[in-house]
């Protein structure tokens, strides 16, 4: 410890001292409620941290706080009771119990608990149903493909209805469909759930789909934190940038993040015109008083509005409109040659303008030249 806080690397440590520098100075908070991704390649140490965090590995030093309440401290009965009740695990190869059936393996924590084998056993039922596997209940895991054993551990940690939810590279044994169909079940059981969720991976582009932030580590420590679309356009680093080099940026990013909000530059009683003042050749918006989208304008009819002519003798409604939301691959899917774009929230206010070039510039530009990466510890 005393070599690491005057700078030491983990190979000098390693050379002197003949420890194994597992984690250094890593600083994180995982929001409430959120799919948290923290990957880095192999001895990385992202799954030292995550056992770290349900002290399955004993940290040296620091604090992990759980609703601001430090369990490093916390003796073995109270640790246990933790485990029980408020953080559950979902291994990566399974770890079911052969000689127990399907649903004995989903209600084995509650077991564990002292629950009562009729409430047990309800609870168990439940979670199966919402994992689909109901009619697997008394099945031995034998019997069931690599999905379907993911799936009961996954039904065992949910259970026990704990408020955290650490997954272990959990689908990274799966075959690739297998594990897409996982990805997607994961995605929407925490739409209904909304666990606070600890997902290690390897796979940068599992962390896409799944992570609301990413953490990625390196020798142990926390070289990028942010989420996803921060991280590709600014990596900070050769070594995540070689993360982000591969990543289809047209599944990524959606319209809101390279739409442009305009300003009003005309307009009259009933609507004013948002547009782009740099560029007036551009299509305008004509927007009503509760934000809606009652036309456009060409560049054209716009010199006329500020002449004096009503605007609604000049609006057409020729133009294309998309959510905030829409990931640019579907944006460019909808763009129609000659209609302006125009992007709205989930109940049709106005947010912005879209360019042809905005989202082809998105989707092709190369990640800015990657500064010089921190080695120190992050603060998230």
């Amino acid at each position: 410890m005393t070599l690491l806080a005057t700078g030491a690397d983990k190979a000098r440590v390693l050379a002197e001292t003949d420890a194994v520098v597992g984690l250094n100075n890593v600083s994180l908070s995982v929001p409430s409620g959120a799919i948290y991704m923290v990957m880095g390649l192999s001895g990385s140490g992202k799954s030292t941290l995550a056992r770290c965090i349900n002290r399955l590995n004993e940290p040296t030093a620091g604090k992990i706080l759980l609703d601001d309440i430090d369990i490093v401290p916390l003796r073995e009965d109270a640790l246990r009771e933790l485990r029980r009740t408020r953080i559950s695990m979902v291994f990566q190869h399974f770890a079911l119990l052969p000689n127990k059936s399907v649903i004995e393996n989903a209600e084995f924590g509650l077991k564990l608990r002292g629950v009562s084998a009729a409430r047990r056993r309800r609870r168990a039922e439940e979670v199966l149903a919402i994992v689909g596997l109901a009619k697997w209940a008394y099945h031995r895991p034998h019997e069931l493909s690599g999905g379907m054993r993911q799936r009961v551990g996954l039904a065992r940690a949910l259970a026990t209805d704990a408020d955290v939810l650490i997954m272990d590279e959990a689908f990274s044994a799966l075959d690739p469909l297998i594990r897409t169909e996982m990805q997607d079940e994961l995605l929407r059981l925490q739409h209904t759930l909304k666990k606070t969720i600890l997902f290690i991976t390897h796979d940068f582009q599992e962390a896409l789909k799944l992570g609301t932030r990413i953490a990625i580590m390196s020798e142990g420590e926390l070289v990028r934190e942010g989420t996803p679309q921060s991280i590709v356009l600014e990596p900070g680093s050769d070594y995540v940038a070689a993360f982000t080099r591969e990543v289809d940026r047209s599944r990524l990013f959606d319209a809101r993040s390279v739409m442009r909000t305009g300003s009003t530059v005309s307009g009259d009683g009933s609507a004013r015109i948002v547009g782009d003042a740099e560029h007036p050749e551009a299509m305008s918006f004509a927007i009503d008083a509760s934000n809606r989208i009652v036309g456009c304008l060409d560049a054209a009819a716009l010199q006329q509005v500020k002449a004096g002519k009503p605007v609604g003798d000049l609006l057409t409604r020729d133009f294309v409109a998309v959510s905030g939301a829409t990931k640019l691959v579907d944006v460019a899917g909808l763009y129609q040659s000659g209609k302006a774009m125009a992007v709205i929230d989930e109940d049709g206010r106005f947010l912005g303008m879209l360019e042809p070039e905005h989202i082809l510039g998105r989707i092709a530009s190369a990640a800015r030249s990657p500064a010089p990466a921190s080695m120190g510890g992050h603060n998230a």
